[in-house]
């Protein structure tokens, strides 16, 4: 081979050779390179596009939860549960005010000589049967919700001697009662306040109770200018609980009809029967 075939074929050798390694990464990242840059966008994108609105950003809070402030009443005392403007609203609770050897037979008796009756109530407009079975004894008729009872002087011997002992040990005067029999659980009285015309301003109400344990509620009305314009959750925020077992006896008085409304909640789990006792001054009907 003449020498300058050598030379040309050393030439095209060189070129034929492999690239270092170095070199060929340092030519992969320019390449990499090339293909992740943006070119710059023209001047005139974005200048005649319509775009909607700006998205709106939301800052999001906790909603406010409604705390019920609960006061569970169990030992014997005067409690002052509010002091408003339209007076102190007060209760007074004895536990064993009937002793318990004596509950048993007073529960028989009213159970079995009261006459009991399942009566009709109406609420917004529609009626439907009483949750629970009543009686009333008093000198006159008494209404509420829709229902009337018309007055019955027959006192049945048991009544008129637990209205003696009431008479005698709190001071007050009684001449009528509303007697109430849960049969179970289920059976309850909605939230109300003893607020008719018949009970006079501030009137004074002594409840006994006779057979199993039920859990007596109460819940502060708010003030009455603020009442429209709250939602339902927001209108009872204090709540007051009471266990009335055998033989209790729970006093309310003062402004508690005026500023707070009470209950017997329907329970889901296995209640016995229980008779409660209401005893109340009522005033002829006003025409």
């Amino acid at each position: 081979m003449s020498s300058d075939r050598r030379r040309r074929a050393r030439v095209q050798g060189g070129w034929a050779a492999p690239v270092p390694a170095a070199a060929a990464a340092a030519a992969g990242k320019g390449k990499e390179k090339a293909k992740l840059a943006s070119p710059s966008p023209p001047a005139w994108l974005g200048k005649n596009v319509d775009h909607g609105p700006a998205p709106q950003k939301f800052l999001f809070k906790e909603p406010q939860e409604v705390i019920l402030k609960y006061k569970l009443y169990i030992k014997a005392g005067v409690y002052d549960i509010s002091s408003e403007p339209s007076g102190v609203a007060r209760v007074r609770l004895f536990p064993s005010f009937i002793e318990a050897n004596q509950c048993e037979w007073m529960y028989e008796q009213l159970f079995s000589e009261l006459p009991w009756r399942q009566r009709s109530d109406v609420k917004s407009g529609v009626s439907y049967l009483q949750p629970r079975l009543t009686a009333w004894f008093g000198d006159f008729p008494y209404s509420y919700s829709g229902v009337r009872h018309e007055g019955n002087k027959n006192w049945p011997p048991i009544l008129a001697m637990l209205k003696e002992k009431l008479e005698e040990n709190t001071g007050c005067k009684f001449n009528s009662v509303l007697a109430n029999l849960y049969r179970n659980g289920h059976d309850h009285v909605p939230w109300h306040s003893d607020d008719e015309s018949q009970l006079g301003n501030h009137p004074t109400i002594a409840s006994l109770s006779f057979g199993d344990l039920r859990l007596f509620e109460l819940r502060k009305k708010a003030p009455l200018e603020l009442r429209a314009n709250l939602p339902e959750d927001y209108q009872y925020t204090e709540y007051v609980r009471v266990p009335l077992d055998a033989g209790t006896l729970l006093i309310m008085e003062g402004a508690c009809q005026e500023d707070w409304q009470h209950r017997i909640k329907r329970e889901y789990h296995d209640r016995g029967p229980r008779i409660n006792l209401t005893f109340r001054v009522i005033h002829p009907e006003t025409e």
